[in-house]
C-alpha cells in the first residue's frame, strides 16, 4: 500500500486538534493500520504522546527552520514505513510569521508544499450555523490548500450538531464527525504546555479512552479514503551534524526535550547515541566522546539534580577533555545555579559561569536563527542555525563567558549575543533544528 497522508488543523489553538489526532492514530493503530504521526512546527511535548499513541517515532515538520528539500526528505521517510501519516498542525492552520512565502512555519506551508488535504477541527461551542463561514472562510483562504473535511468538537446536543453540519454539508465539504463535550479526555496541562508523556499517570488508558471516544463519533474510513498519496524523497536527512561519534545524551523527565530527527540523523552519519539519566544520578558513559544535554524540567527537580554527586563528579570529569553542550534546560543546568519557582537556589555544574532562574519568570517564546561565534558542538564558527526559544526561565548572573551566538528572530531582526562558552563547553536557550 502506497502511504497516504493528510493534516488535522484548526482555526485556533484549543479547539481540540490534540485529543482527535490521539484518537485517530490510536484508534487505526487498534485497526492493524501502519500510522505515523507528525507535529507540524517546533514542539518536544506532543511527538511523545504521538509516539505512544502510533507505536512509532514521533517526527516533526517545519516549513520554517527546516529547508523545503529537508520537509521532503523526513515526510518521504515517514512515508516510508507507514500506510497512513496523519500531520497534527501548530495553533491555526495559517499561523505563522511574516516573510519568506512557503517558509513560515504555518502547517498551511506543509499542506501546499506536499499536496495533503487539510481535516478541520472546530470547536462550535458558542455557534451552529456560523460554524459553516468559519470553513467557508479556510476553505477560500488559499487556493493551494485544500480543506478536505470537518470534524466538529464541543458539540452540546443533536440539535446543535445537525445544524452545524447541515450548514458546512452544503459547501460540499463532508463532516466526518462531532465530538460531544467531554472534559475527560482532555490531557493534564504545566508552563509549557502538555505534562510529558513519560509522566502521565495512565497514558495507556487515557490512549484506548480517546480511541473509542474518537472510534464511536468519528467516520475514520471516510477520513483514510480523505488522505492523499505521498512521494517517497530518496535522500539522506541529516539536520545538524553529529557532535561527536560516540554522543552520550541526558534522558529523564529533567532532560526530554530532543527532536526525532535530529537523533535519526545523528545515527545516520554514523554516530551512537547513549542515554543517561542524571535524575537517575547516571554520568555519562567514559565510552562517548561528546555529551548533550537537552531542555526540559530541571527547574522541577533542582534539589534532585543538585545532590546527584556521581552525575556531578562524572559530569564534571567529562568536561574536562571533551566537548558538552546545553540546550535551554541543559543550559541551565550546565551554569552555577538555578533558582526554582520556589525560590530556592540550587548548585548546578559550574562548567559555564551564569546563573539562572525559574522564580523571575519571562516569556521568551519564537524563532530563532542563530550564527556560532565560534566552533562548538553545534559546529563550525560562523554556521547558521534555525531553531527556536521557549522558556520562561531567565539568566540573572551573566558571568564573564563569552557568548555563543548571534541570535535574531525568525524575520531577521537582531537580538544580540546570547548562550555562553567555555573551551569545547557550550550551552544556550535556543533549540536547534537545523542548519541553514
Amino acid at each position: 500500500m502506497t502511504a497516504r497522508g493528510l493534516i488535522i488543523a484548526a482555526p485556533r489553538s484549543g479547539s481540540g486538534k490534540t485529543t482527535l489526532t490521539l484518537g485517530v492514530v490510536a484508534a487505526l493503530r487498534r485497526r492493524g493500520i501502519r500510522v505515523r504521526a507528525v507535529k507540524s512546527g517546533p514542539d518536544y511535548i506532543d511527538p511523545a504522546f504521538h509516539a505512544a499513541a502510533s507505536g512509532r517515532p514521533g517526527l516533526n515538520l517545519d516549513s520554517f527552520a527546516m529547508s523545503p528539500e529537508l520537509v521532503d526528505a523526513l515526510a518521504g521517510e515517514a512515508a516510508e514505513d507507514a500506510d497512513l501519516v496523519v500531520i497534527e498542525a501548530s495553533m491555526g492552520l495559517f499561523d505563522g510569521i511574516s516573510g519568506t512565502p512557503g517558509r513560515s512555519g504555518a502547517a498551511a506551508d506543509i499542506a501546499a508544499r506536499l499536496g495533503l488535504p487539510v481535516v478541520l477541527a472546530l470547536d462550535v461551542s458558542g455557534q451552529s450555523q456560523s460554524a459553516a463561514a468559519v470553513v467557508r472562510g479556510f476553505a477560500a483562504h488559499d487556493p493551494a490548500v485544500r480543506v478536505a473535511g470537518v470534524v466538529l468538537n464541543k458539540v452540546a446536543s443533536p440539535r446543535h450538531r445537525a445544524q452545524a453540519s447541515e450548514a458546512i454539508a452544503a459547501l460540499g465539504i463532508p463532516v466526518l464527525g462531532s465530538l460531544p463535550r467531554e472534559t475527560a479526555m482532555t490531557l493534564p496541562e504545566r508552563h509549557l504546555g502538555l505534562v510529558q508523556a513519560q509522566e502521565h499517570p495512565a497514558l495507556t488508558a487515557h490512549l484506548a479512552a480517546l480511541a473509542d471516544f474518537v472510534e464511536a463519533h468519528v467516520d475514520l474510513d471516510g477520513l483514510i479514503a480523505l488522505g492523499a498519496p505521498m512521494g517517497i524523497v530518496p535522500a539522506s536527512a541529516i539536520a545538524v551534524p553529529p557532535p561527536g561519534q560516540r554522543i552520550a545524551l541526558a534522558q529523564d523527565a529533567a532532560f526530554s526535550f530532543t527532536y526525532e530527527h535530529v537523533l535519526a540523523g545523528w545515527r545516520r552519519a554514523g554516530a551512537e547515541i547513549a542515554f543517561f539519566s542524571p535524575l537517575a544520578d547516571e554520568a555519562p558513559p567514559e565510552r562517548c566522546d561528546a555529551c548533550w544535554l537537552p531542555g526540559g524540567y530541571p527547574e522541577l527537580h533542582g534539589g534532585q539534580l543538585a545532590n546527584a554527586a556521581r552525575f556531578r563528579t562524572g559530569m564534571i570529569e567529562f568536561a574536562r577533555t571533551r566537548p558538552v553542550h546545553g540546550e535551554c534546560g541543559g543550559y541551565m543546568v550546565l551554569g552555577r545555579t538555578l533558582e526554582d519557582g520556589d525560590g530556592v537556589t540550587h548548585e548546578m555544574l559550574a562548567l559555564l559561569k551564569h546563573c539562572t532562574s525559574f522564580a523571575r519568570r519571562k516569556l521568551n517564546l519564537g524563532y530563532r536563527r542563530a550564527s556560532l561565534l565560534e566552533a562548538s558542538s553545534l559546529g563550525p564558527a560562523g554556521a547558521r542555525l534555525r531553531g527556536h526559544e521557549f522558556h520562561y526561565a531567565t539568566v540573572t548572573e551573566r558571568g564573564d563567558d563569552p557568548p555563543l551566538v548571534a541570535l535574531a528572530d525568525g524575520q531577521d531582526k537582531e537580538m544580540g549575543p546570547a548562550g555562553s562558552r567555555n573551551g569545547h563547553i557550550s550551552g544556550a536557550f535556543f533549540h536547534v533544528i537545523a542548519m541553514e
